[in-house]
């Protein structure tokens, strides 16, 4: 790992040989493999893991329940869920979400649990992901759905 940031809060993560690491992070329990870019203001949450060769944008969120396979790109403002009924009061249910290998995230876009997003799949910025994803597919739009295969 290298931490080429001054501020940031790692506790308890395991991170692999050539990740570099941005300024201003929050990872606590989490994987992420080697090789990776994680850029500023990013968190990721106990419990997540990231394969290899992946890069994660500034400002995205990814909390617990969120699993990322390799050469997947995660773009700025990207917001992984987690909990299908979420409350302020009493403990929440992570239902868990899956990104397969090779996948990409446009910016600012939103992914609701429970949903896989499919091998080498491209979801388009600003996109509300609320099913599955095919392997090969772009989906964009609210909520997202299938343009091209490729």
């Amino acid at each position: 790992m290298k931490p080429l940031a001054t501020y940031y809060s790692i506790v308890d993560c395991d991170i692999g040989e050539g990740t570099i690491i941005r300024d201003f992070v929050n990872l606590y329990g989490c994987k992420i493999g080697r090789n990776c870019k994680i850029a500023a203001y990013v968190e990721i949450q106990r419990g997540v893991t990231i394969g290899d060769r992946c890069k994660v944008e500034a400002f995205a969120f990814i909390p617990s329940g969120v699993s990322i396979g390799d050469e997947v790109f995660v773009g700025p403002h990207v917001c992984f869920t987690n909990d299908m009924n979420p409350s302020a009061m009493g403990d929440w249910n992570i239902t868990p979400t899956e990104v397969k290998n090779g996948a990409s995230i446009g910016a600012g876009s939103v992914i609701v649990c429970g949903v896989t997003i499919g091998e080498n799949a491209l979801v388009g910025a600003g996109s509300v992901v609320t099913r599955d994803v095919p392997a090969d597919t772009t989906v964009v739009g609210n909520p997202a759905r299938p343009i091209r295969r490729k």
